[in-house]
């Protein structure tokens, strides 16, 4: 128990670190913004408490925030994709898959269902990120090709993060 609160709370700084020293300085025209800080939402236990992914969901949004000065953008959109997270587990998975004890791999759950969750979930946070950034529906189309670039990116970042450092 306290080895798993360890590895999280490693990945979770590792993450952070990631985030803000090198995927930040990764903008390609100003359409491509990976970021990978969400995978510490999506590599948590099925058996994670509602409350209590939530509440790591804004303490992970609020430090990218605060690092980043965006002012509750990242921690809202965090929050939206924590919320959704059980949602989509129940629609993409049997019941059997969420009952049992671990966390959302490659390895225990396949290639194709991760694809699917981590790119749904990504798509939910670009999705809210970007919206709230622009904050008009007057460049829609500009902030949607946005959204589906930088998700097509970070999912990339994602898979390529869980083939190299996960344990099969």
């Amino acid at each position: 128990m306290a080895r798993d609160i360890l590895k999280y709370i490693g990945l979770f700084v590792l993450l952070l670190f990631l985030q803000l020293f090198i995927f930040n300085n990764i903008q390609l025209s100003g359409y491509i913004n990976p970021y990978i800080y969400i995978l510490f939402i999506l590599l948590l236990p099925y058996e994670i408490s509602g409350w209590l992914l939530l509440g790591l969901a804004f303490i992970t949004g609020i430090c990218v925030d605060s690092f980043m000065n965006t002012y509750g953008m990242h921690t809202s959109a965090t929050l939206l994709l924590a919320f959704l997270r059980p949602y989509l587990l129940r629609l993409i998975s049997s019941r059997e898959d969420v009952d049992k004890k671990g966390s959302p791999s490659i390895y225990s759950n396949g290639f194709t269902w991760f694809l699917k969750y981590a790119f749904f979930l990504t798509l939910a946070h670009h999705f809210m990120l970007f919206f709230i950034e622009s904050f008009t529906f007057t460049t829609f189309f500009h902030t949607l090709l946005r959204v589906v670039l930088s998700t097509i990116v970070t999912t990339s970042f994602i898979l390529l993060s869980t083939f190299l450092f996960s344990k099969k």
